[in-house]
């Protein structure tokens, strides 16, 4: 174990840390679980080559945490959990498959301690093939195995919601009638946020690095796309990452020319100071684990809580809509930014085993 791994789960303030090494493909499973005060932990499967295991590691706590506050925010009887599989190579079909039944198998032993669906590198498919020995603990499989499916359209609803409410807030009502809005990465969420954009009669313009995906977008459905250097000082109203990570740093921030940031991706924000110096730009930040909340809150409810698929759509959207007024309501009452507002509402769901209360404290 290297004194960076040591240190890394030293400092953390989760619960547990699972890590197995796949021999067969010389892959590493690591599942970290943040919390599981409100129920059982869980969040999706990540799956890529990382520049070593620290770095994975680092990952999956960081991602873990935001699960826990992504499901205390809405009081969801779920905990923080997630999972990272880091590849040493590219695995060809067979060790793929392979490889993800004995995670199921894992997930199987741990007998629900930690439930998944797919993240980035996994899908509904591969979801299939990790149910197979993990089942029930495994989310979102495809319809034909009896699953709700991806998550994408429902997290790309609740992050359609919070531009309204950014709207809302900044402009004194939620219409995105000529307002600019910025996609970054059109996959599975972005992808499906921007017909809900373009309904509502916001511009949408679009950032990627898939060839297949800037041709669709720009030449088949006629967007201006955004070449990933200019993204950050490209002028919109709107700005939504709803890509990877780590987007909002020291780099990017001076250059923003938006009037607030609402997207899909998790752990938007890189760096220390970060959420005050959007504040210090008059940038509305959305945090990013209010906003992206409808696939995981969603997808749950229809699989272990036996929601219709439109009482998921109404019950996300409400959800995120009176959650980020909430939050508003809180910043702006206290001085404090929009991060913290959400924080103080999650933390005291989970120091009172999410029952409701007043969010506000004596000054």
């Amino acid at each position: 174990m290297t004194d960076q791994i040591q240190t890394l789960i030293s400092e953390w303030d989760g619960e547990n840390v699972i890590v197995r090494f796949d021999r067969p493909t010389g892959a590493w499973i690591v599942i970290a679980i943040h919390s599981s005060r409100l129920g059982p932990a869980t969040g999706g499967t990540r799956m890529q080559s990382y520049r070593d295991l620290d770095s994975a590691l680092g990952d999956a706590l960081r991602l873990a945490e935001g699960m826990t506050y992504k499901y205390a925010v809405p009081g969801m009887a779920r905990g923080g959990g997630k999972a990272v599989i880091h590849l040493p190579r590219r695995l060809n079909p067979d060790e793929r498959a392979g490889l993800l039944r004995r995670y199921g198998e894992l997930l199987q032993r741990l007998g629900g301690y930690f439930q998944t669906g797919p993240d980035v590198g996994t899908s509904p498919d591969d979801m299939n093939l990790i149910a197979e020995t993990g089942a029930p603990y495994v989310f979102c499989r495809t319809p034909a195995a009896g699953g709700a499916g991806s998550s994408g359209p429902l997290t790309a609803l609740t992050v359609f919601t919070g531009i309204e409410v950014a709207c809302e807030h900044l402009f004194g009502n939620r219409s995105l009638e000529e307002r600019v809005v910025l996609v970054q990465g059109v996959g599975s969420v972005g992808g499906n946020l921007i017909p809900h954009l373009r309904a509502a009669g916001a511009r949408v313009i679009f950032s990627d690095v898939d060839e297949t995906l800037i041709r669709r977008y720009q030449q088949e459905q006629g967007l201006e796309f955004v070449a990933g250097e200019e993204v950050y000082a490209t002028p919109c109203d709107i700005f939504s990452p709803c890509a990877l990570g780590g987007v909002l740093n020291a780099g990017t921030v001076p250059l923003l020319e938006c009037r607030a940031v609402a997207g899909g991706a998790n752990n938007q924000i890189d760096g220390a100071g970060m959420i005050e110096a959007l504040r210090d730009k008059g940038i509305l930040y959305l945090p990013d684990f209010v906003v992206n909340v409808g696939g995981a809150m969603g997808i749950t409810g229809i699989e272990a809580m036996g929601w219709t698929r439109e009482e998921a759509r109404k019950r996300v959207v409400d959800s995120v809509r009176d959650a980020l007024r909430r939050i508003l309501a809180l910043a702006e009452g206290e001085n404090m930014t929009t991060e913290a507002a959400a924080r103080r509402i999650a933390e005291m769901r989970l120091s009172d085993g999410g029952v409701e209360h007043d969010i506000r404290r004596d000054s």
